[in-house]
């Protein structure tokens, strides 16, 4: 069985897009943040069942989705690596470009 190891940006990703569905909705922003996990627990037993992304064709990432989220991973031997939590609608190559002009 694979361990899943959530980074902390990861987390303080998901945290975010929970923090922004409960202005409206608490228990939505609960049953999400729960969905997540249970989808991504589901990568213990079977790593490889993420699909590859559409914008990262041939790469070591791979994504599970659970919307609104799509949560990115890759994996490091026996471990799980949870890397990103973003919202579906987001275009990844922005994401990624707003969060690394951000960490500069």
């Amino acid at each position: 069985m694979a361990k899943i190891i959530w980074t902390e940006p990861a987390l303080d990703q998901l945290d975010e897009i929970a923090e922004y569905i409960a202005l409206d909705n608490s228990v939505a922003a609960s049953e999400l943040v729960v969905r997540v996990f249970k989808k991504v627990d589901r990568l213990e037993r079977f790593p490889n069942s993420g699909r590859e992304s559409p914008e990262l064709p041939d790469s070591i990432y791979r994504e599970v989705v659970c919307s609104p989220c799509r949560i990115f991973y890759r994996r490091e031997g026996k471990d799980v690596l949870i890397l990103h939590v973003m919202r579906d609608e987001m275009q990844l190559k922005k994401y990624l470009l707003d969060d690394e002009a951000a960490s500069r």
